[in-house]
């Protein structure tokens, strides 16, 4: 099966620079594989274990500054309503095996888009 192409907007782009600006802003987080499609993201983030380190992010507290620092960038572009959900999922990662499941759902996440039920043909 051939790759998809996911066509970037504005916000797309957006939400890639803030996504890795966040290892910026907490230097024990890594970004490793990510996705971003028009209505959802995935996102493996490497926490490392540095004792004492400071700021020592929770997976709460990455999801909650990217939702916000992104929404503020795209208000910038455009005036929107709510970008995000309040909520989230996240799932720690527990061996190889379990990383490699997750890494490739996320890779092969775009060609699953036409099944999308917010997907609309261009």
């Amino acid at each position: 099966m051939e790759p998809v192409e996911i066509q970037y907007t504005p916000y797309g782009i957006i939400a890639e620079e803030q996504l890795f600006l966040l290892e910026k802003r907490y230097p024990s987080l890594k970004v490793d594989q990510y996705v971003i499609m028009p209505n959802h993201i995935h996102v493996i983030f490497l926490l490392e274990n540095t004792a004492g380190a400071s700021p020592r992010p929770t997976i709460k507290d990455v999801v909650c500054a990217y939702k916000s620092l992104t929404t503020i960038r795209c208000k910038v572009v455009r005036p929107i309503g709510k970008l995000f959900q309040t909520s989230f999922y996240e799932h720690v990662i527990r061996g190889r095996e379990d990383y490699e499941e997750i890494a490739e759902y996320i890779i092969n996440n775009p060609k699953q888009w036409e099944l999308d039920k917010l997907y609309l043909k261009e």
